[in-house]
């Protein structure tokens, strides 16, 4: 199939603008985007013009540019200036997040474009020119891997809200305001404060020369001119970010040591503060500060540093030695993630918040969970005493929130998802002591005839290799992002029906710097809603709740649709006609060219199951015949499958059509196999790509079916299989 674009390179040198005018006659007013690069210095710079001549010329006159020594021309016919603009961002965020480039780019200019076509026409489009990029050596990793990499994750190239933009606009102002000392910003869970804090961060310590002008609307342009002003008054700002929590800061420091500009050293802990004076401090996870109580082994450094500052430690806190510290404090802060008496009191803040040189906004839009504000709000309904119940059952076509009585259900659906998308993991309250510290060969959690290990590092650890293995906690997991989290709320939370409240035992509760010293139950209990709440917001397509309390069960399922699948022995009623809780279920025995004509009205059956109102459009069954993958699925048995959007699916069992094929097994156009793709190379016609769709029986005389190149085009998974439902 021919490409509708094309990727030239040439020499980024004197010679450009007479090769253009020569070979690029048809493109030299037409939307293009570019890529300049340095293979040796390992730098690049993204851009995009109507005028590739005059852009050029300019880039060539620019000491900066000029150690570039290559541009690739990124050309097509469908390409509008809305186009450009879009693929140009998309470049940006994902060189950046790819690794192989520093950009030289600023980050402002970098906007959300909407128009005609964008996901149905130009993202396809982005993918592709992407593979292009990596055949060529110039991006090294999928789009799926970026999206999962917490350097795109975190990353200071991001388009911001408005509302982020205001919280930005605030902060330079203060920098400017002779009577300001505080920004005080505050925002729930996934509302994008440590994005906009290290978006800040990579703004001040960007070259000016290195911002794109030509691309800014009008609030970059009123943030850039404040930005000039800062450097103006501050030249070259003295910063920190200064992050609490252990975990979350070596992350962020891995992202700051891949951005141009930035350093792993410029992102500190509470205590290295008192090392230097700062124009600037920035602190992400405020709430987590610490002050004089139940500090364990931290206890000694604390001491010191309160006294090196000339404080009091009894009455100090690390908000107080980043204040005493910095000339200007930017501090976000979101008062439900206090999660134990470490933290500084929420009255310090609130003192600091009505002093004169304080400055304050508020970040609202929900950024990380699909499921938006409505999740968050049923969530804190959902855990509080406050008598503001859900109304209703959830329901959400964008978020996968689900109940499970099922342990093991919920574990399987967890790893499934892990081995679709990435980044799924399991998550539990701290009601189990960590034996496996000391002992790798004992397990923490057993509950029933599961038996679970905790996180085997406290760092970094749903980046690590046996994560999936694992059961984080909220200390590993508090500031991440996950795609799906499986969360157990353990024996230490319960739920009293009489008194319409939770109750916590805190000899369950195994956390002993999480609940010494408190004595008022209303406290404890607190900070333990605080510490499901944040976990339950780590997700950001999808949550799964296992409560061990029987009662706290019963309360979840009133509001929380269930997610076990039903028993595959138990007999399933095949209907004819739709009802609540009933999926689709297609006779594939029927032939047909394309899965659409099974779902015309003669060949419509459904099969009920309990509770799946929130998800039965996502899923359908079928009854699997022969044993091409009878290793996993029995003859005869009717499966539940996931229909197919565009996930990842290499690995995964998949009911596929197959144009030009007959199945031995259905006698019709549709297979059962593992789907597997990959890419080869050939010196002859240049890269292939390659689909294997394996058999996984017992049975020898089942062969691989290899699909290349155009072939490919004959596929269409139609569904990617979950569970056996009936044998």
């Amino acid at each position: 199939m021919a490409k509708i674009f094309s990727i030239t390179q040439y020499p980024f040198d004197q010679q450009l603008e007479f090769t253009l005018l020569s070979q690029q006659r048809e493109y030299l007013t037409w939307p293009v985007v570019y890529f300049l690069q340095n293979n040796l210095q390992k730098e690049a710079y993204v851009g995009e013009t109507t005028d590739m001549v005059s852009r050029m010329k300019t880039h060539l006159k620019t000491p900066k540019k000029q150690s570039l020594s290559t541009v690739s021309l990124i050309k097509s016919e469908l390409f509008n200036k809305s186009a450009t603009l879009d693929i140009e961002a998309n470049l940006i965020r994902y060189i950046a997040a790819d690794g192989e480039f520093t950009l030289q780019n600023g980050n402002l200019g970098i906007s959300n474009h909407h128009f005609y076509q964008q996901k149905e026409v130009y993202w396809k489009l982005f993918k592709d020119i992407w593979a292009d990029l990596q055949s060529k050596g110039i991006a090294r990793h999928s789009l799926e891997y970026i999206d999962n990499s917490d350097l795109f994750k975190y990353s200071p190239y991001k388009s911001l809200s408005r509302e982020q933009n205001k919280g930005l606009k605030t902060i330079l102002e203060c920098l400017l305001d002779p009577q300001a000392k505080v920004s005080l910003i505050h925002g729930g869970a996934g509302t994008g404060k440590s994005i906009l804090a290290i978006f800040l961060f990579k703004l001040l310590k960007t070259n000016l020369s290195d911002f794109n002008r030509a691309d800014f609307e009008e609030e970059d342009e009123e943030l850039f001119l404040l930005v000039e002003k800062v450097r103006e008054q501050y030249k070259d700002l003295a910063m920190g970010l200064v992050i609490p929590m252990q975990s979350f800061r070596k992350t962020i420091a891995n992202v700051f040591r891949n951005i141009k500009g930035l350093s792993p050293k410029m992102v500190i802990g509470p205590a290295e503060v008192a090392k230097s004076r700062f124009d600037l401090l920035i602190v992400d996870e405020g709430h987590r500060l610490r002050q004089w109580r139940n500090l364990a082994a931290y206890y000694g450094t604390f001491r010191k540093v309160s006294q090196r500052l000339g404080l009091d430690e009894l009455s100090s806190s690390e908000l107080d030695w980043i204040l005493m510290q910095s000339d200007k404090t930017v501090i976000f802060y979101d008062e439900s993630q206090s999660i134990k008496p470490s933290d500084t009191d929420k009255q310090a803040f609130a003192k600091l918040q009505d002093a004169p040189f304080t400055r304050t906004e508020r970040l609202q839009s929900q950024f990380r969970v699909r499921g938006g504000e409505y999740y968050v709000d049923y969530i804190y309904k959902l855990f509080s005493d406050k008598n503001t119940l859900p109304r209703g059952r959830f329901k959400s076509v964008a978020y996968d929130f689900r109940l499970f009585t099922d342990l093991k259900q919920m574990l399987e659906l967890v790893k499934r998802k892990n081995r679709q998308v990435g980044l799924s993991r399991m998550v539990a309250g701290f009601a189990w002591d960590w034996i496996s510290k000391k002992n790798k060969s004992l397990k923490d959690i057993i509950i029933g005839d599961v038996e679970l290990s905790w996180n085997s590092t406290d760092v970094d650890w749903v980046n690590s290799s046996n994560a999936i293995n694992e059961v984080g906690c909220i200390h590993t997991t508090q500031g991440y992002d996950l795609n799906y989290t499986g969360v157990i709320i353990g024996p230490e939370l319960d739920y009293d029906f009489d008194s319409s409240s939770f109750i916590v035992y805190k000899d369950r509760y195994k956390d002993k710097n999480g609940k010494n010293t408190i004595n008022d139950p209303l406290v404890l209990k607190n900070y333990v809603l605080n510490i499901y709440r944040t976990i339950l917001f780590r997700g950001i397509q999808g949550t799964y709740i296992y409560a061990c309390n029987p009662n706290l069960q019963k309360y979840l399922a009133q509001f929380v649709v269930h997610g076990d699948y039903p028993n595959r022995n138990k007999p399933l009623t095949i209907y004819s006609d739709v009802a609540p809780n009933r999926i689709p279920y297609y006779d594939l025995t029927v032939s047909a060219d394309n899965f659409s004509e099974l779902q015309q009205a003669e060949h419509m059956f459904y099969i009920e199951l309990e509770d799946v109102e929130a998800s039965s459009d996502q899923y359908f069954a079928c009854r699997v015949i022969g044993e091409s993958v009878d290793k996993i699925i029995r003859n005869g048995s009717i499966c539940l499958f996931e229909k197919y959007t565009d996930q990842s699916k290499n690995g995964l069992i998949c009911l596929i059509a197959i144009q030009n094929y007959i199945d031995r097994d259905f006698g019709t156009h549709y297979t059962i196999k593992e789907y597997s793709s990959k890419k080869t190379f050939s010196e002859d016609e240049g890269e292939l790509q390659e689909v294997t769709l394996l058999p996984r029986s017992r049975d020898a005389g089942y062969s691989p079916l290899v699909f290349r190149d155009e072939e490919i085009m004959e596929l269409k998974v139609v569904g990617v299989f979950v569970k056996v439902l009936q044998e």
